[in-house]
Order: C-alpha cells, then structure tokens, then sequence
C-alpha cells in the first residue's frame, strides 16, 4: 500500500481543534499567550455584565438612532440651500472670436 501524505488539517468531531502535532515550544507559546490572556481579563467586570430585555435594547438602539440623527443634522450646512432664482432670457447672438479679429 501506499501512504499517502495529506495537506489539509483534520479537525476533530468532538473538540473542533485541530489534530496538529505541535513542538514542545510551541505548546510553551500558546500556554504563556493563554496565561497572558486570562490574567488582563477582570473577573469582577465580567461578572457584572447586564442582560438587558427586548424592551430596553429597542428603547436604547431608538435613543442610538437619535443622537446619530442629531449629529448628522448638526453638520448639515444650512447656508448650502438652494436658491431658486429666475434666469435671464437666453440671446441667440453667439459671439465669434474670429469676427474681432
């Protein structure tokens, strides 16, 4: 039989990982990342996060929408309306730069 060599990463069914065989200091890497990680995560915060209901997740995406309508409408320059003004009557003389000469 032939082995064939594969190019692709196998994921297991059961964790979703992939089934890499890495080095020794690469494992050391992940483990110093994954220890940095969870030492800048603070706890108490996390533990005081807020489940808002539907209700009040409507009421502040509104209020949101607002205070970006308002901002938008702060920029609006005002003094950039149009002005309707009536034209004057269009002559039909066009003037020829070889006739003055």
């Amino acid at each position: 039989m032939l082995s064939s060599n594969r190019t692709s990463i196998r994921y297991s069914t059961f964790s979703m990982t992939p089934t890499v065989h890495t080095s020794d200091s690469a494992t050391a890497e992940i483990q110093d990342i994954e220890k940095g990680l969870n030492r800048m995560e603070n706890k108490a915060l996390s533990q005081q996060r807020v489940a808002l209901s539907e209700e009040k997740v409507d009421n502040l995406s509104k209020l949101a929408l607002g205070a970006k309508l308002e901002r938008a409408l702060d920029r609006r320059m005002s003094s950039q309306d149009a002005v309707m003004r009536k034209r004057a009557p269009k002559t039909n003389d066009v003037l020829s730069e070889k006739e003055n000469a």
